[in-house]
């Protein structure tokens, strides 16, 4: 069962990353022809190693890291005009599914020794 968990979370990081990078350079930036806030995306890129090789630390934190993602997503989904309103929703899919992915794969993979 717990298989999966690991691709689920890669799959979801890496879709928060593709989000974030073509929401402020393509689809809704906050200035015409895109946005310094791209650089948003740059936090996500240091633990994406660790997250594709499936590393529990490196969950741990990321997991810390994404609740960010997760706030700016909640909060722009509540004050931003459309289409900005739909991305930022899904920011905070992507951002849940990751968390609940995530937290279940460190719980699977915890030692059990104490």
């Amino acid at each position: 069962m717990t298989r999966w968990l690991p691709a689920v979370s890669s799959a979801t990081f890496i879709a928060l990353i593709l989000l974030c990078v073509s929401w402020e350079l393509v689809l809704a930036p906050l200035r015409p022809g895109g946005s310094w806030l791209v650089l948003k995306a740059v936090p996500l890129l240091f633990a994406l190693r660790g997250v594709l090789h499936g590393r529990r630390y490196t969950y741990q934190w990321a997991c810390l890291l994404v609740c960010l993602y997760l706030g700016e997503g909640l909060t722009r989904a509540w004050t931003d005009a459309p289409p900005a309103r739909g991305l930022a929703i899904l920011e905070a899919i992507i951002a849940l599914a990751f968390l609940a992915s995530a937290m279940f794969h460190v719980r699977a993979t915890r030692s059990t020794a104490v």
